[in-house]
């Protein structure tokens, strides 16, 4: 049965195509079936890394012809592959891990190869993304993804403000030397919010860490281990936190007072004229300013 499904699969694979072909992000065993036909009966398999992919074929016996396509030469070699297509041969596209053009090169070798009047035809499989969404228990059937964190902490604030009020669940990546950072700018404005860590997801270390984003801190602090390797974070939804509890004028002076000064520094301040409580104001200015920034 095994040889009759593979079998079909091989027999599908066609000439002048671009097959773009996930790969496990981990555990060797989550590649298909049809990916294994593909990358056997391809002329051309254009890789992120070849050590990295040539390791892949390896595992399963598969002799192919490697070339690198990268981040920096993705251009370039677009040129040349639509040269293979057009002599009809089969070209294979893989990333290090999970599938091509999402966060890895392959967007722009596609768009051209379509451009061209090529087929690109998508061989699906594993994904960090929708593998950490499955274990989340998030019940919201439409998310954001945001890819990599911005590196810088403006940056990484200016977006977080965005999903102070955000009624679905987040999904990002980002790297070990900055999981701190992140978690700490993270804290200043989700306090209370639900996080989820997933880490070196279906590897032999796999971790899912779920809590308040103050108790992730804690988890990774109390055991080094857990800031290494690769990372997906999902932040669940906000709370549907309303402030009809805040007076009209309470709300008046917050917004004049969070124009000129730090949010925080407005909040304690507001609570003072006001009499109304300083958390509810900062949560109420923070709502403001993530519908300006949308």
């Amino acid at each position: 049965m095994f040889q009759k499904h593979l079998q079909k699969a091989s027999d599908s694979v066609v000439g002048g195509t671009l097959y773009v072909v996930a790969t496990p992000i981990g555990n060797l065993a989550d590649i298909t079936l049809r990916a294994l036909a593909v990358l056997q009966k391809a002329d051309i398999i254009c890789a992120e890394d070849t050590r990295v992919t040539a390791q892949l074929l390896s595992a399963y016996g598969i002799q192919g012809k490697l070339v690198s396509v990268r981040e920096h030469n993705e251009r370039q070699m677009a040129d040349k592959i639509i040269g293979y297509l057009s002599d009809g041969m089969v070209v294979a596209q893989v990333s290090d891990a999970g599938t091509p053009a999402v966060c890895d090169p392959g967007a722009k070798l596609a768009r051209r190869v379509r451009e061209a009047g090529f087929k690109v035809v998508p061989v699906v499989g594993a994904s960090a993304v929708m593998a950490a969404l499955s274990v989340a228990g998030v019940a919201e059937s439409d998310f954001y993804f945001n890819g990599f964190v911005p590196p810088k902490s403006g940056e990484r604030r200016k977006l977080f403000a965005k999903w102070v009020r955000a009624a679905f669940p987040v999904v990002m990546f980002e790297t070990p030397h900055r999981i701190g950072a992140t978690l700490a700018d993270m804290a200043e404005l989700f306090s209370e919010r639900r996080l989820m860590l997933a880490r070196e997801i279906t590897k032999t270390f796999e971790t899912f860490l779920s809590g308040t984003v103050g108790e992730i801190q804690t988890a990774l602090a109390a055991d080094g281990n857990q800031s290494r390797g690769e990372m997906v974070l999902v932040l669940y939804p906000a709370r549907d936190e309303k402030h009809e509890g805040l007076s009209e004028s309470a709300q008046n002076v917050m917004n004049i007072l969070a124009a000129e000064l730090p949010t925080k520094q407005a909040a304690e301040l507001a609570a003072k004229i006001t009499g109304e409580g300083k958390k509810a104001l900062y949560d109420f200015a923070l709502s403001c300013k993530n519908k300006d920034l949308i």
